[in-house]
C-alpha cells in the first residue's frame, strides 16, 4: 500500500504503453479526454493487481528506481496500437469484400428461383458478375436469351440445343466420305461391291457426277465442301493469334490444341451458314471470351458441351452486330459507318473538346481508332479479365450490345 499521494510525470507516464499495450493506450486516451495530462493515485489505492514485467508496490525505492530508469527517454518511446484507418487500403479491401460477397449472394438467390427476374439479372450483370463457380456462365446464357428464364425448361432446352449443334457439325464439317462412313449406309467410290468375289480382281463402283471429289458442279457434296477451304485456312492462320498471353488458347500442348480446335469447329460452321457474312477476322477474339467463361464451368456436363453450347450464343451474340461485318451495308443506316458517326456525335457532346482536337488539329476520324472497338466489342483493348469485366456490363444492357435505334448504342455509350 502507498501513502499519501504518488504524482507521476508525463515523461514517466508514456513509458507504460512499452509494458501493458493497448491496455495502457486506451487508459490514456481515456486521461486525456477528463482533461488531465498527469496520472494520480490517491492513497489507499492497491497497485499489487497491476505487475508488468516486475513493478509492483514493493516501496517507494522501486518507484525512485523507475524514476531513475525513465531519465533521457524521448517522449515518443509512447508505443500505442495503431487505430485502423477507415480510408485506408485495408479498410477499402474489407469493404470490397463485403460487397462482392453480397453481390454473389444476390446472383445466387436469383439464378436458383424457379423464374429468373431477368430485369434484376441485368442490374447485378451491369455492375459486374463474380468470378467462380459458374455464376458468370449461367448468367451470360441468361442474358444472351440461350437459357430461358424458367429454371424448368434449362434441361430441356440445353439437351435439344447441343443435339442440334452436334447434327449440324456431321452434316457440315465432315467431309462427304467420312460422314458416308460414319452413316454406314453408302459406300466409298472406291469400295468394293458387296457380291464381288473376294479373290477376284476389284471393280470400280459407278459413282454420279455429284459425288465425284473433282466435281465443280454446284451440286456435288465434294464442291461445296472444298469452297470454303479458303475460309478454313484464314480461321487456321489467325487461331494462334487469339490471346497468346494465355496457355489456354495459345501453345501446342494438347489442352491449347482441344480448344483451338473447337473454336475452329464455331467459325466455320458459322461461315458455312451465314454466306452472306461468312467469317471475317476478328470474329475468332469475339468468340474467345464466351469459349472460356462457358469452358471453365465448374459444372463438368456444361464444361464438356462448351462448343455446343458457345455457337449457340456467338450467333445470338452476333445478331446484334451482323451488319457491321457486312462490306455491303457500310454505307447504309446500319453499317458500321453510321455507328461510327454515333460515336463522333456522343464524343462532341460529352467532350468537345477533345472532339475538335480529333476532327481537326490531328484529323483522325473514329474508323481509325474506334472500328475495331465496335466489331470486336473491346476483346483487343485490355486483358482478359477486364474484357469480361467490361461484357457483364455489355450484356446486361437489355436493350442488347449493339441495338439498333435513334438513341446510342450500348457499346458506344459505354466508350
Amino acid at each position: 500500500m502507498l501513502k499519501g499521494k504518488l504524482k507521476l510525470p508525463d515523461k514517466a507516464r508514456r513509458v507504460f504503453p512499452d509494458r501493458l499495450g493497448s491496455l495502457v493506450a486506451g487508459f490514456d486516451e481515456k486521461a486525456d479526454d477528463d482533461g488531465g495530462s498527469d496520472l494520480v493515485f490517491e492513497s489507499g489505492e492497491e497497485l499489487e493487481t497491476i505487475q508488468p514485467n516486475g513493478y509492483g508496490s514493493s516501496g517507494e525505492s522501486e518507484i525512485a528506481d523507475f524514476e531513475e530508469e525513465k531519465v533521457g527517454m524521448e517522449p515518443d518511446l509512447r508505443v500505442r496500437q495503431p487505430k485502423p484507418d477507415r480510408n485506408g487500403p485495408g479498410s477499402v479491401s474489407v469493404l470490397a469484400a463485403i460487397a462482392a460477397d453480397d453481390k454473389r449472394s444476390d446472383l445466387e438467390y436469383e439464378v436458383n428461383q424457379p423464374e429468373v427476374n431477368l430485369e434484376k439479372l441485368q442490374r447485378i450483370a451491369s455492375l459486374g458478375l463474380p468470378d467462380g463457380g459458374g455464376l458468370r456462365a449461367t448468367a451470360w446464357k441468361l442474358l444472351l436469351g440461350y437459357l430461358p428464364p424458367s429454371r424448368e425448361l434449362w434441361e430441356k432446352e440445353l439437351t435439344e440445343n447441343r443435339l442440334k449443334y452436334a447434327k449440324l457439325k456431321e452434316e457440315l464439317l465432315l467431309s462427304p466420305s467420312e460422314l458416308a462412313r460414319k452413316k454406314g449406309g453408302a459406300l466409298s467410290y472406291c469400295d468394293p461391291p458387296a457380291d464381288s468375289a473376294v479373290d477376284g480382281p476389284l471393280k470400280r463402283r459407278e459413282i454420279s457426277q455429284e459425288d465425284h471429289p473433282l466435281s465443280l458442279g454446284k451440286a456435288s457434296v465434294w464442291h461445296q465442301y472444298f469452297q470454303h477451304t479458303e475460309i478454313a485456312e484464314q480461321i487456321d492462320r489467325d487461331l494462334p493469334r487469339t490471346h497468346p498471353d494465355l496457355k489456354f488458347f495459345s501453345g501446342d500442348s494438347s489442352f491449347s490444341r482441344k480448344h483451338r480446335e473447337a473454336l475452329r469447329n464455331i467459325l466455320l460452321l458459322f461461315a458455312k451458314l451465314n454466306p452472306a457474312i461468312r467469317y471475317v477476322q476478328g470474329m475468332n477474339e469475339v468468340l474467345a471470351p464466351i469459349y472460356y467463361v462457358f469452358s471453365t464451368d465448374p459444372n463438368e456436363q456444361n464444361a464438356a458441351n462448351a462448343e455446343a453450347d458457345s455457337f449457340s450464343c456467338f450467333v445470338r451474340l452476333l445478331s446484334d452486330s451482323v451488319d457491321h461485318f457486312c462490306e455491303q451495308l457500310d454505307n447504309s443506316a446500319v453499317g458500321i459507318l453510321a455507328t461510327l458517326s454515333r460515336l463522333s456525335d456522343l464524343l462532341k457532346a460529352n467532350d468537345e473538346e477533345l472532339w475538335r482536337h480529333l476532327e481537326f488539329t490531328t484529323k483522325v476520324k473514329p474508323q481509325y481508332y474506334a472500328f475495331r472497338w465496335i466489331t470486336l466489342l473491346l476483346t483487343q483493348e485490355f486483358n482478359f479479365q477486364s474484357i469480361m469485366r467490361i461484357w457483364d456490363s455489355l450484356l446486361g444492357n437489355p436493350f442488347g450490345v449493339q441495338v439498333r435505334s435513334l438513341s446510342p448504342i450500348p457499346l458506344v455509350s459505354y466508350l
